[in-house]
Order: C-alpha cells, then sequence, then structure tokens
C-alpha cells in the first residue's frame, strides 16, 4: 500500500487554508488512479496569530500539528515531513497558489522511478507569477544548472512530491523561507534522480510573505553556500580561471604594444597593469583553493572526489597533479627572463626597455611557487584521504 502525505504549511492564512485543503482531500480519487492508495493530508500551523488553526482543526481529514510560535516556512515543512507516515511525501503552499489538482501526475512520475519529483512553474502553460518573481525565479534556475550541471526551470517551487527515503540526504534543510533552493540544489549534488512536471501558478489568497529583495539575496546566498559545501571548484574554479584570463589577455595587450616599440604606459595602460597583476595572482590563488577544498570535502564525507569543474576529467592525469612541474617550471621561466633581463641591462639596455619584463619574471616567479605550494599541500590531503582505505587494506579489512 502506497501513502502520499501532503505537508501544508500555514502562518495565518484562515482566509486561504479551508479551500486548499478540500482541494487536496478532492484528489485522493484522482490518486489511486495514478497508484496511491491512501492520502495523508497533514497542516502545520505555524504559530499563526488569526484562526488559521481553528478553521485546519475544523475540517475532516485533516491532521494538524502546532507551533506554539513562528518558527518559518522550513521548520514549518520539516516538522510535517518528521509526522508524515507515507512512502512519498507532498507539500504545497496554503495560499492556493499552487494546483494539487496535479499531484496524481507528480506520484504518477515518482512512482515511475523518480526521487524527486518538482512542479514547475516556469514550464507551465498558465502562469500569473509577478514579472519580479519570474525574472528572479529564472535567474536561479539557471544559476542552479549552472552549479549542478543539470537543466532545471524552477529550483524555487513550492509544489512537490519526494521519496521518504531521501530525506536523510536531503538533510540539513533550513528553517525559512529558503528551503526549496536549498533542497534542489542539495538533490542536484547528492545524485538525486529529478524530474520536473509542468503545472499553472495562480494569484494567491492574502498578502505574499516573500520579498523579493531580502528573500532573493537569501536564496542567492544558500544556494552558493551549498554548492560549495559539495563542489567547491566549481565556484571557485569558474571565479579563479575567470581572473586568469583576464589577467592573460590584458598582458597579451601588453606585450603586443610593448613589441610595437612602445615603452612608456599612459594612465589606461597602468590601470590595465595592475588589473593585470591583481587578477593573475588572485585567479591563480582561488582556483586552487577551490581544488584544495575539494579535498577536503572528500575528507569529510569520507568517500572520493567525485565532484570537478565540469563534471569529468579533462586531462589523463588530474590538473592539481600537475601543480608540481607547472609551478616548478613557473619558476624556472621567471628566472630565465630575470637572468636574461639583467644580461641585457648590463649591456647597456636602459630600464625603460627592461621593466615590463622584470615585471613578468617576478610575476611568473611568485605564480610558481604558489602552485608548488599548493601541490604540497594537495599531496598532504591525498594522503590523508587514502590513509584510512589502506589502512582496512593492510588490515585485510578491505
Amino acid at each position: 500500500m502506497t501513502t502520499l502525505s501532503v505537508v501544508i504549511p500555514a502562518y495565518n492564512e484562515e482566509n486561504g487554508i479551508k479551500a486548499i485543503a478540500e482541494r487536496v482531500l478532492a484528489v485522493e480519487p484522482a490518486l489511486k488512479q495514478a497508484g496511491v492508495d491512501r492520502l495523508e493530508l497533514l497542516v502545520v500551523d505555524d504559530g499563526s496569530k488569526d484562526r488559521t488553526a481553528e478553521v485546519a482543526g475544523s475540517i475532516p481529514g485533516v491532521n494538524l500539528i502546532r507551533h506554539p510560535k513562528n518558527r518559518g516556512y522550513g521548520a514549518a515543512l520539516k516538522t510535517g515531513f518528521s509526522k508524515a507516515s507515507g512512502e512519498l511525501i507532498g507539500f504545497l503552499d496554503a495560499d492556493g497558489t499552487y494546483p494539487p489538482e496535479y499531484f496524481p501526475q507528480l506520484c504518477q512520475s515518482a512512482l515511475n522511478g523518480s526521487d524527486l519529483v518538482i512542479g514547475s512553474r516556469m514550464a507551465g502553460t498558465e502562469s500569473k507569477m509577478p514579472l519580479t518573481r519570474r525574472i528572479g525565479n529564472f535567474f536561479f534556475a539557471n544559476l542552479l544548472s549552472i552549479l549542478g550541471r543539470q537543466k532545471v526551470t524552477d529550483s524555487a517551487s513550492g509544489m512537490r512530491v519526494f521519496k521518504r527515503e531521501i530525506l536523510e540526504q536531503l538533510y540539513p534543510l533550513p528553517d525559512g523561507l529558503n528551503l526549496t533552493p536549498v533542497m534542489s540544489t542539495r538533490a542536484l549534488h547528492e545524485g538525486i534522480k529529478i524530474v520536473e512536471v509542468p503545472i499553472p501558478y495562480s494569484e494567491r489568497v492574502g498578502r505574499s510573505k516573500l520579498s523579493v529583495i531580502r528573500d532573493g539575496q537569501i536564496f542567492l546566498q544558500s544556494m552558493v553556500w551549498t554548492a560549495l559545501s559539495y563542489n567547491p571548484v566549481r565556484i571557485l574554479g569558474l571565479v579563479g580561471l575567470g581572473g586568469i584570463g583576464i589577467a592573460g589577455l590584458i598582458f597579451l595587450g601588453l606585450l603586443i604594444v610593448r613589441l610595437n616599440g612602445v615603452t612608456t604606459l599612459g594612465p589606461w595602460g597602468v590601470l590595465a597593469l595592475f588589473t593585470a597583476m591583481v587578477s593573475s595572482i588572485a585567479g591563480l590563488n582561488i582556483f586552487a583553493l577551490g581544488v584544495t577544498f575539494n579535498y577536503l570535502v572528500s575528507l569529510f564525507y569520507k568517500r572520493p572526489i567525485r565532484q570537478g569543474l565540469f563534471g569529468k576529467p579533462i586531462f589523463k592525469t588530474p590538473l592539481d597533479q600537475q601543480f608540481g612541474w607547472m609551478g616548478g617550471g613557473s619558476m624556472l621561466l621567471g628566472l630565465l627572463v630575470a637572468v636574461v633581463s639583467f644580461l641585457l641591462g648590463m649591456n647597456g639596455w636602459k630600464i625603460d626597455r627592461l621593466w615590463f619584463y622584470l615585471l613578468g619574471s617576478a610575476m611568473l616567479f611568485l605564480a610558481g611557487i604558489q602552485l608548488f605550494i599548493y601541490w604540497l599541500l594537495l599531496r598532504i590531503l591525498e594522503e590523508l584521504s587514502q590513509r584510512e582505505i589502506r589502512t582496512k587494506h593492510d588490515m585485510g579489512l578491505a
């Protein structure tokens, strides 16, 4: 017997809770046709100051759970999850914006092998979502698609169905409105099978509790920090490569200008040179830091590194294992340029012809030192990550 437990978090929703609860209860016959034998409806009153709890408690078929004080949207959902008895758990908002009539479709997808089924407002044919929120959801969905390397159209949808067994992988989840984007981010990085089902979206009953700016900022921070906790190099590596790329283009431009006989720089040239110096060293450090954090994440979760900058290896030998010879080569090249520049200076070249090459040699040497230091650090972390496996092997336990 398959049971769907639907959780509705409610805070000051006395005007809409009765209608949405009755709509949920009315889909039970359609759920049976989809393969769900029983429907359980839990309404979590999150410390409402109006008659929400009284109205919800008077509806036959509703299991009312009450928070003595307001704890947040996510906290209310998690309370409902802990009290739910179904193999499938679904949830939606109490404001009437999401269509419970689509629960049979979401459940059917879950029963066919999906672990988390999201009702996508952005892929639906009919949506009354305000323009500002539509733009925000479009941004967050595309950000999550980049971070998780899987196309997502609605990262913050408040209507979902998932299998109870994946809760351990999804936790911990926040207490606020950012529970849904964090859930989506965790699910992608945990390898949970996600499917989106297009749904319509209606105007809410009552006043919205979502602040576009404040909650948008919280959503962004939550998604980025969650992604960093799984695959730091995905974000830091892209930022670092961007800095290195900017520096490379600037240095190439300056070199071309230099070879054309221009030996002095104006204000814009000085600004470009300063930008290139900062971008190169900062980009290199940020990239290497991302790689290092991936090793730390591997140690924390006690499993091999399974994420990466592009999701799969580009080089036969991992790039971080090549930091040693790259760093040594960069230092040697920097020393060679410095020696040649010094000898040219001893043979009459003026400093206005040599300063650019001397500066380049210093940058190459500093970059080489950074790469070599990170190579040493990563080798130590790699050794630590393999210690437990090797110990079990030597003791005949693996």
